[in-house]
């Protein structure tokens, strides 16, 4: 079955289940192996957000990881991902690595991807993702959450805004042709 067939499958689903129950039941929990065909799919979701905006950074088609190095990621408790799975299917994901600065005495968690399905925006589903993983921040004693978001992804920027997220530091740059 091809991606495209599976997802509007699994869209059918989705809306079958708002209808039906009035709510989609999601598990936020620690992502596995199993998961990684389904992480597969989100990550190139959100590489082509970024390929089309900034196809000079982003190679279009492509995504952030292959299968080893998310194999080597989900192994690494300091750089834990976070589904949200709705019976077997994976809805969005998040991303994190725990930081340590050695010029100062504290840890941040910091958001490397969060990605929502095409499928499943505007479900609260990344609203749900960023709170479990700001629990988790607060639950290691981490003195802050942390991301980074390009200047020209203009949805991102609003959801984490209603997240309330505030601007940190700014990351500059001066395309040389």
């Amino acid at each position: 079955m091809h991606t495209y067939e599976r997802s509007s499958i699994i869209n059918l689903l989705i809306i079958a289940k708002i209808l039906i129950f009035g709510v989609i039941v999601v598990n936020i929990r620690r992502a596995e192996e199993k998961d990684i065909p389904q992480i597969e799919e989100l990550l190139y979701q959100v590489h082509k957000v970024h390929s089309d905006k900034r196809p000079d950074l982003f190679i279009p088609g492509s995504k952030k990881y292959t299968t080893n190095e998310l194999k080597e990621i989900l192994a690494d408790d300091e750089k834990p991902v976070y589904v949200a799975d709705n019976d077997g299917v994976i809805l969005g994901y998040a991303f994190c690595v725990y930081q340590s600065t050695k010029s100062s005495n504290y840890t941040s968690l910091y958001i490397d991807d969060l990605c929502v399905s095409e499928n499943s925006r505007g479900l609260k589903i990344g609203t749900r993702l960023y709170e479990y993983v700001l629990d988790v921040a607060k639950e290691n004693g981490c003195h802050n959450l942390t991301l980074n978001v390009w200047e020209c992804n203009e949805s991102a920027k609003k959801f984490y805004d209603k997240c309330g997220l505030k601007i940190q530091k700014y990351g500059m740059e001066q395309v040389l042709d």
